[in-house]
């Protein structure tokens, strides 16, 4: 596919050397990791090469963020071709299932078989960690019971408005997108909703939003398998789930339910995230496993989906979500930052791989 860009391809005034294209070829033919796993000129579209000055730019067209993984690509490529190289995306992101909530793209539901392990944390830094890798995105709080998205955000105590009195304009920060029951009902009163009123309450949340274009809308599920989920997930265009787990025994049963539950109802399981994997300790690096060893990717290998990461028991993610900072905007290159946002790069890509038309491993239909 490059070779035969290249070969069409004119280059501007500061032409590429021939041996600078060659050698990016031949690096970009054989590249593969994760999240291109049959190789990036698979996926890629529109590609161009040209000198900026001193830089050689490649531009190009992917389905799915990965600003992250192309800024490590350029580096690679900088080393080889002694020159520096980098590389300008611009994302097509489709919508990979049909509705007609305005304004977004694609609905991706967390959930968990149980409180506890760290979803709503979860939620909102897969939620960042998609922005950072270069997308629009927005978060749901489905949890009408109880509401955590908010002071996780740091928006406790905010009210949003409305500038056509019907729909309600989701609050925004740090670039993402909001709404929650948290900010339009007091806490102790959603928690004694039956039912029904819960999933009617969700459906105009959802529903009666102003959200603006959005690539991901990011749904903070309750956790649980019970009548609320089953109605929410029924009832939401969702494109696909993940289901956050601990490794200790009995969370990794209940989010064998969870999978269970998306099953019956056909949605779609894009793999599972494995909270509070381990602890590191801080003086020697040591990676201790207090919940278990092994068990977020037994449970993926055995439903036959992706284990998307692993993630630390690390008091800096707990005390960032109390005090409504987010880990990836306080400290964008740190360890934990580039966690959460390999899983947001997996998430996407899976998507893409799992459920999107354009994807290299839909089966084409041939009618003879």
């Amino acid at each position: 596919m490059l070779s035969n860009f290249l070969s069409k391809k004119l280059f501007s005034k500061n032409e590429v050397s021939v041996e600078n294209q060659q050698t990016i070829q031949g690096f970009l033919d054989t590249y593969r990791s994760d999240i291109f796993p049959q190789g990036l000129l698979v996926v890629a579209e529109a590609m161009t090469m040209e000198m900026a000055k001193k830089n050689l730019i490649i531009k190009l067209s992917l389905p799915f963020p990965c600003d992250g993984e192309l800024h490590d690509i350029a580096e690679q490529l900088t080393e080889l071709v002694q020159q520096p190289v980098s590389l300008d995306a611009e994302y097509h992101i489709t919508a990979v299932r049909q509705h007609q909530i305005p304004g977004i793209k694609n609905i991706i539901a967390v959930s968990s078989g149980k409180g506890g392990v760290g979803k709503s944390t979860t939620a909102v830094n897969l939620a960042y960690g998609l922005i950072a890798e270069g997308c629009h995105v927005g978060i749901l709080d489905a949890d009408i019971y109880g509401p955590s998205i908010p002071t996780m955000l740091g928006l406790k105590g905010a009210k949003p408005t409305s500038n056509d009195g019907k729909l309600i304009t989701p609050l925004e920060v740090n670039h993402l997108s909001a709404m929650s029951i948290g900010f339009l009902v007091d806490d102790a009163n959603a928690t004694v909703w039956r039912g029904p009123m819960a999933s009617r309450a969700f459906s105009q949340l959802l529903n009666e939003t102003d959200w603006p274009e959005l690539d991901y809308l990011i749904v903070d599920m309750p956790p649980g398998t019970g009548d609320i989920q089953l109605t929410l997930a029924q009832q939401v265009p969702v494109a696909g789930a993940l289901v956050i787990t601990t490794p200790q025994d009995i969370a990794l049963a209940d989010a064998i339910k969870g999978m269970a539950m998306f099953e019956q109802v056909k949605l779609p399981v894009l793999g599972i995230i494995e909270n509070m994997s381990y602890h590191q300790c801080e003086n020697c690096g040591h990676h201790s496993h207090l919940f278990g060893d092994g068990g977020g990717k037994r449970i993926a290998h055995e439903a036959n989906t992706q284990l998307l990461g692993q993630l630390p028991l690390d008091i800096r993610i707990r005390e960032d979500a109390d005090t409504g900072r987010c880990i990836i905007n306080e400290n964008s290159t740190g360890e934990i930052a580039q966690l959460y946002r390999n899983i947001a790069r997996k998430v996407a890509a899976q998507l893409y791989y799992q459920l999107d038309m354009r994807s290299p491993t839909t089966a084409n239909i041939v009618v003879e």
